[in-house]
């Protein structure tokens, strides 16, 4: 995975419109001295009180926690407040089929906005693509693997699975990748945290099971991964393995307070991402990816979409180019998302 070395990011003005709402602007600055002669003394900060919003699973709780800690580095008082929400409640569903990604956060949000916590902690790939007005992506942290993890009791990798066999997931983007890769499987839904679906698989329910890698690896569950799917194979979706923190647009001093946390390098790629599927009307009922890495300058930009039923071939569209800040980086999304629509169109007036 790519770096970048020697960006920070201002609080000057926002994104640019139709991009997620984000308090900051990329500059360089390529030393820590520089960061400081621009006034970007992180120990001279004010200290907060911070109450940060969570999700209870296993994995929200290892996440908020993290957040939490690196906080405290910095001198600021954090406590969590746990809820649950409706995409915890509802299990017997796809989200595709009761609302989106935005079950997972909505009660987050109304924390927020009634003053009872001052930020929230998400998993960016369960963040919808518009906010509501009043709320900011302030900040983006490092992404861990982002990577889909094959996880299976008796096989070691997907290949090795026989005809027929059961494989467990919910996303319509891995059904699809799936189904391009090995169209005999059986793939039934598989909802709930990690934990659960981990038991489902131990249960015997599955032959096999697709998760993110990057949750697996925060719970110490890494032994569990059989293999790892290279993007080339598998796609990931926008923003997968990275940790997103959203806040009331009118808390500049919060955005302020978590800035030592932001990581330019995702906060880029994952802005591109994002524009993709902002621009395909990306949701849970669509099976879309992409997945964006930056070296040096350059970002380099692939998105696919794809039919869950496997009618069709995937579709595939790719980009680079240099950025210099998320601005930059949007539009280069855009344009791979203007790209595969043509050829998504293509596709089915080819079948009309």
């Amino acid at each position: 995975m790519s770096s970048t070395k020697g960006r920070s990011l201002s609080l000057l003005r926002l994104a640019g419109a139709g991009a997620d709402k984000f308090f900051m602007v990329p500059m360089l600055a390529l030393t820590t001295r520089n960061r400081l002669q621009m006034g970007y003394d992180w120990q001279a900060m004010v200290a907060h009180k911070l109450t940060i919003a969570t999700r209870e699973s296993r994995l929200a709780l290892w996440q908020a926690e993290h957040v939490k800690a690196m906080l405290e580095q910095q001198g600021h008082q954090v406590t969590l407040l746990g809820m649950t929400t409706r995409g915890d409640q509802i299990l017997d569903r796809s989200l595709s089929k009761v609302g989106g990604k935005g079950l997972f956060v909505k009660e987050l949000e109304v924390a927020l906005e009634a003053g009872q916590a001052d930020l929230a902690v998400h998993s960016l790939k369960d963040v919808p693509m518009e906010l509501p007005d009043g709320f900011s992506l302030a900040c983006v942290m490092e992404r861990e693997d982002p990577r889909d993890a094959w996880v299976s009791g008796r096989h070691a990798t997907l290949a090795e699975l026989p005809q027929g066999a059961v494989v467990g997931t919910s996303s319509l983007r891995r059904v699809a990748l799936l189904r391009a890769l090995r169209p005999d499987l059986k793939i039934e839904p598989l909802r709930g945290n990690l934990d659960t679906r981990l038991k489902k698989l131990d249960d015997g329910l599955y032959d096999g099971i697709v998760l993110a890698a990057a949750g697996l690896k925060r719970l110490g569950l890494e032994s569990r991964i059989r293999a790892t799917f290279e993007p080339e194979h598998m796609l990931p979706a926008a923003g997968q393995g990275a940790l997103g923190i959203e806040v009331r647009s009118d808390r500049a001093d919060v955005a302020q307070a978590l800035q030592c946390l932001l990581h330019p390098p995702t906060w880029l790629a994952v802005s591109a991402e994002r524009a993709v599927s902002r621009v395909m009307g990306g949701s849970c009922s669509m099976p879309l990816a992409a997945y964006a890495t930056l070296q040096g300058d350059v970002l380099s930009i692939r998105a696919t979409w794809g039919d869950p039923e496997g009618a069709v071939p995937l579709v595939h569209a790719q980009a680079q180019g240099p950025v210099e800040d998320g601005a930059a980086a949007t539009r280069l999304g855009e344009q791979v998302a203007r790209q595969l629509q043509a050829r998504v169109q293509q596709q089915q007036a080819s079948r009309s």
